[in-house]
């Protein structure tokens, strides 16, 4: 039974010799360590956006008629006046000539009843002489005056309906000219629902196609009334002091993306919502490149500036339950978890602590997942942890430390 035992507690003692060859070297607790500070941060609030071009605009044609032909295509980009798309237009064409033949008609009319005047007030200057002379009677003079005033009436409804006649003229070119449709703007052609041969008209429900003028894209969204009443106070000069002064802000894609072109805060809505107690805001993006689509969504990144704050980074922090804990290093080296409140808002990698920290305290930044409540550390800045990093990969690389 000795023997045994002996021979197992041999056996143990070599397995445990041979287990410390391959274990690392115990790391020497190095954390890295940071001392809070306040300063000035730039943080960003994001604010769901839809975007709009310049104007949108509905092609309707103006006249109904069967389409003839299409010269453009979807997603085209047009400029003011070019050709859409033409309508049949023999029907208006004939109106054309019939309006042109009711004038030169009318017009003749004219001409016939000023000359019928002419010879008729010849016939009263005459007739005027006689009846002086008393070699005709009153009845016969008076007769001859109610001629010339029946043909002047007469010369009046000509003209009358002689414009009536250009007016018709006038109608009958417009329609003929609403047969080829253009563009009223620079833009892109959205779709085409309607093909050659389809039946179109002003009153049809489905606009024949969209053309948006994209050069420059709005972005609108809306903002509490108590972050606006903020931003007025600190610009010292109102709203509008605020958005002049305003730095650009950014716009954050559906896909996550940031829209390479800055934008700028250039309309504020003058009425407060009093469901939502918000007002409407708009910033303007160039487009050149049209990548900004009108109807898109998009996220508005509003810069917000904190003077006498104390940053944070989100890597020294863990979170519980929705509760935001960082590590203080007290003077005894012991790490203490500590909860902090930040604000909503974040630069991305930094929080901006509002309790919980004070100037001067010590926090570690880094390896926080692998600490625990109470555990001495030996304190070491951010720029030593680096050089040790890079040092221990270099080991590594030489093959001074194992993998």
């Amino acid at each position: 039974m000795k023997k045994i035992t002996v021979m197992l507690l041999g056996i143990a003692l070599l397995a445990s010799c041979g287990k410390k060859q391959q274990t690392l070297p115990d790391a020497d607790n190095s954390h890295a360590v940071i001392t809070v500070k306040t300063q000035r941060a730039q943080l960003s609030t994001t604010y769901p956006a839809t975007l709009k071009g310049i104007q949108d605009v509905e092609i309707r044609p103006k006249v109904s008629g069967f389409i003839t032909r299409i010269y453009v295509q979807e997603g085209q980009s047009v400029s003011r006046g070019q050709v859409l798309f033409t309508i049949d237009s023999e029907t208006f064409r004939a109106q054309v000539n019939a309006a042109n033949e009711a004038v030169k008609a009318a017009q003749q009319q004219i001409n016939v009843v000023r000359s019928n005047i002419a010879t008729a007030e010849l016939t009263l200057e005459n007739k005027k002489m006689l009846f002086e002379r008393q070699i005709i009677s009153e009845y016969e003079y008076k007769a001859s005056e109610n001629q010339v005033a029946s043909l002047k009436a007469q010369l009046g409804a000509a003209q009358a309906q002689l414009g009536q006649a250009r007016a018709q003229l006038a109608s009958a070119r417009d329609n003929l000219s609403f047969c080829t449709v253009t563009s009223p703007t620079s833009g892109v052609i959205g779709m085409l629902p309607h093909k050659v041969g389809a039946l179109v008209g002003p009153s049809m429900q489905q606009a024949f196609t969209t053309v948006s003028d994209i050069a420059t894209v709005y972005a609108y969204f809306s903002m509490t009334e108590k972050r606006l009443l903020e931003l007025a106070r600190t610009a010292n000069g109102g709203v509008q002091e605020a958005i002049r002064t305003m730095p650009g802000v950014k716009l954050q894609l559906a896909d996550g993306t940031i829209y390479g072109e800055e934008g700028r805060i250039d309309a504020v809505g003058g009425v407060i919502d009093p469901n939502t107690g918000s007002v409407q805001m708009r910033a303007s993006f160039p487009n050149a490149h049209r990548i900004l689509h009108s109807g898109g969504s998009a996220n508005i990144q509003f810069p917000v500036f904190a003077s006498d704050a104390i940053l944070v980074p989100q890597s020294a922090t863990t979170e519980i339950q929705d509760k935001k804990f960082v590590y203080v290093v007290g003077a005894d080296n012991k790490v203490k978890s500590t909860e902090i409140t930040v604000e909503a808002q974040s630069d991305g990698s930094n929080y901006v602590v509002t309790s919980g920290l004070r100037p001067g305290d010590r926090i570690v930044v880094e390896g926080v997942q692998n600490l625990k409540n109470g555990q001495e550390i030996k304190p070491i800045t951010p720029e030593q942890a680096k050089k040790m990093r890079e040092q221990a990969a270099k080991d590594v690389k030489e093959g001074k430390l194992p993998i």
